[in-house]
């Protein structure tokens, strides 16, 4: 069964309300350093990266978010992609920029933001570690973002922000800056999150803007039914929320619970294994 995954607009562009997680794709598992290891054994070239892609795609899930112009195996994925299915995908980049206040500094970021548009990525949201040397919580401002949203902007690319930090959002509608969506930690857990859910729950209500949540399942922390639900179930209809997988399965297993939860019904997902199912508190088996 494929699903036609609803969608959200930003900035005018159509994008699905699932956005393709590459942590697991590419190596950062939040857990251990054996666990990124198994994942780019996982994930050592561009043909390893069809099936999931693919799975996604399938169902209307072709939003991709991803330090795309600094990872060569994510470029090389997203092009072997391309020509073996003919598809396309909506890419969402988060470079890490060098934002110190001199020009070569800035001549180095334009051309990493440059290089960005050449692969085709469509909107360039400036990644966290980069945007947050910019913050000045005395004066409640980003201070010198709009260079950065201006050479993304004459690169032909919509800007954002990755506001780890949920300052930023704040900041950045206050201040009207030429941001157009944001990426924010959200999770039932609270993981890596940097003050509690309630108040990021709010800030996320009341941004000016559509934002892209991450990091869902708490890197693994918790089951897909319990974080999709928790995430789909406190956001706004114009925000998203990013999945990560690390198999085909996977990731259509997430689609399957997001749909169902959309569509305010059970999840039709298999019974996970235990040493002995034939126990009445599985329920019908």
């Amino acid at each position: 069964m494929s699903y036609v995954f609803p969608r959200t607009a930003v900035a005018g562009v159509s994008l699905s309300r699932m956005i393709i997680g590459t942590n697991w794709l590419l190596g950062w598992s939040h857990r251990s350093s054996s666990a990124d290891e198994g994942i780019k054994a996982r994930y050592s070239c561009a043909d390893d990266f069809f099936p999931i892609l693919e799975a996604y795609t399938d169902n209307g899930v072709d939003t991709l978010m991803a330090p795309i112009s600094t990872q060569p195996l994510m470029i090389d994925a997203i092009n072997n992609f391309r020509e073996k299915s003919g598809r396309s995908l909506i890419l969402v980049d988060t470079p890490i920029l060098n934002v110190d206040d001199n020009q070569t500094a800035r001549k180095e970021a334009e051309k990493q933001i440059r290089y960005s548009a050449s692969l085709g990525c469509k909107f360039c949201l400036i990644h966290h570690s980069s945007a947050e040397q910019l913050v000045n919580k005395n004066k409640r401002t980003i201070e010198r973002i709009s260079d950065y949203t201006q050479m993304i902007r004459e690169a032909g690319m919509i800007p954002g922000l990755s506001a780890h930090m949920p300052e930023l959002i704040v900041y950045s509608d206050r201040n009207g800056y030429d941001i157009e969506t944001y990426i924010q930690i959200y999770n039932c857990m609270g993981f890596l999150m940097q003050v509690e859910i309630e108040t990021v729950a709010s800030i996320i209500h009341n941004a000016k803007k559509p934002v892209m949540t991450i990091k869902s399942m708490a890197a693994g922390r918790t089951t897909p039914y319990v974080g999709l639900s928790f995430s789909f179930a406190t956001i706004r209809d114009c925000d998203m929320v990013t999945v990560g997988a690390s198999t085909a399965k996977e990731a259509l297993e997430d689609i399957e619970i997001s749909m169902a939860i959309l569509e305010r019904r059970f999840p039709g997902m298999k019974k996970r294994s235990s040493p002995n199912n034939d126990q009445s508190a599985f329920g019908k088996i």
